[in-house]
């Protein structure tokens, strides 16, 4: 099996919402909690669109400033975006980058503070 099979897997069964863009801005991926959260401004429908057109002037340009900090140093790789109060969960915006180290996109990560409820079945 491929090692990229693994990485899907991985990013598919998160909890969160994974939305991967190129460094044009451009939706690339959403994983299938993204697909959900975001279903009632398009859902899966936001692939291939601007991730520009989902956010204010402001956010716009945080968005747009963050990607110029990642491209000044391959050292500039994450950074806390805002903590969401109602939802407990900080956000982050982290740099992906190619074997060269070249920046390639970014997609924005969610880490909620909740203790997670689930818990594994005593066998």
């Amino acid at each position: 099996m491929a090692l990229t099979e693994y990485f899907r897997s991985i990013v598919e069964q998160d909890r969160c919402a994974v939305v991967i863009c190129n460094i044009e801005h451009e939706i690339i991926y959403m994983n299938p909690a993204a697909i959900l959260r975001y279903a009632k401004s398009g859902g899966a429908g936001l692939i291939g669109t601007s991730i520009l057109n989902c956010h204010n002037i402001k956010s716009q340009d945080k968005i747009k400033n963050i990607v110029s900090w990642f491209q000044k140093s391959t050292e500039n790789n994450i950074i806390h975006t805002f903590y969401n109060e109602k939802e407990n969960k900080d956000v982050y915006m982290v740099a992906l980058r190619d074997e060269s180290k070249k920046l390639i996109g970014y997609y924005e990560k969610h880490e909620y503070r909740d203790i997670e409820k689930k818990t594994a079945q005593k066998l």
